[in-house]
């Protein structure tokens, strides 16, 4: 199933039983119910802008913007992230102002409730499991679906306790922890969003070892002006210089520097050569050969051609 199709059904899954989760915390009086269902409120929109964002990133580049809508995907990630930030704070404020003024609880539809919300929330997290690698922006939905899933788990277990115990605490107690849960999974999604929109270095790439393999290639005297950065989820660029005794090993020198960055999960590619004139640190090197570029920009027919 492509993207699109699992985020509708995770979408409709989510926002129905948000309406069976608010009603039921209502009539049962408890917090964790509550919490679940403001949680999935925010969920409908954020699952809502993955799913616009989805169908916007697939739409061609143009002559304004030549990687097309890609970047789209990081933009909704970023906000997930925040968004879920902003529900974990809101959870422990509450929670702590359960704590000071116990409610009583209905454990009968607490239960009911909390453990229909665990079934569907694993269903969820079964449509998206499969695609959550493949992009920041689905990782960023399953990790909110995820939060509700850990939400109804925490849930379940604090109508057990109160059913068995009485001890009514248990309810905001546990849907504290379950913020800070949220809150390691925010973070993450929101440093790797960040880092994109600032086209850092991959954190699996060393521009040291892209650096050395450059210079191995034969043909190859020198690099600099080395750049590596995502545009996407899955697209990573490199530019840079390379310095040559001559153009006339252009074509192999080109090749083998693709090959090299190929192998280090590096797929668009733009070099350009330089001729080397006995220059030091090669910042004075004389002619230029025509820039080269390898890749598959936003829905390029031509991939794996150079132009």
């Amino acid at each position: 199933m492509t993207p699109l199709p699992r985020l509708k059904w995770v979408l409709a899954l989510t926002t129905v039983f948000m309406f069976v989760e608010a009603v039921g915390g209502w009539i049962s009086g408890s917090l964790a119910l509550l919490a679940d269902a403001g949680h999935m409120l925010t969920d409908v929109g954020a699952l809502s802008l993955s799913l616009l964002t989805a169908w916007v990133a697939q739409r061609p580049r143009d002559e304004s913007k030549t990687y097309g809508y890609l970047r789209w995907e990081i933009l909704a990630a970023l906000v997930n992230g925040a968004a879920l930030f902003g529900i974990a704070a809101w959870v422990v404020v509450e929670a702590v102002q359960r704590i000071q003024d116990p409610q009583p609880v209905r454990t009968d539809v607490f239960l009911a409730v909390a453990s229909a919300g665990l079934l569907v929330n694993l269903a969820s997290l079964a449509v998206l499991h499969s695609a959550r690698e493949g992009s920041l922006n689905l990782r960023g939905a399953y990790l909110h679906v995820l939060g509700d899933a850990l939400g109804s788990v925490g849930a379940v277990a604090a109508a057990g306790i109160i059913a068995l115990t009485g001890w009514t605490p248990a309810d905001p107690i546990v849907s504290i922890l379950l913020s800070v849960l949220i809150l390691v999974g925010a973070a993450r999604l929101v440093r790797e969003s960040t880092d994109i929109l600032l086209e850092s270095v991959p954190r699996h790439v060393s521009m040291a070892e892209v650096q050395r393999r450059m210079v191995a290639v034969p043909g190859v005297a020198a690099v600099h002006d080395l750049h590596v950065w995502t545009v996407t989820s899955g697209m990573i660029a490199m530019s840079g210089h390379a310095v040559v005794p001559d153009l006339e090993a252009h074509p192999g020198v080109l090749e083998g520097i693709r090959a090299e960055m190929s192998r280090m999960g590096i797929g668009h590619v733009t070099i350009q050569l330089e001729v080397e004139h006995g220059c030091e640190g090669c910042d004075d090197a004389g002619e230029s050969a025509p820039i080269a570029h390898w890749g598959r920009p936003a829905h390029d027919p031509h991939h794996g051609h150079r132009h």
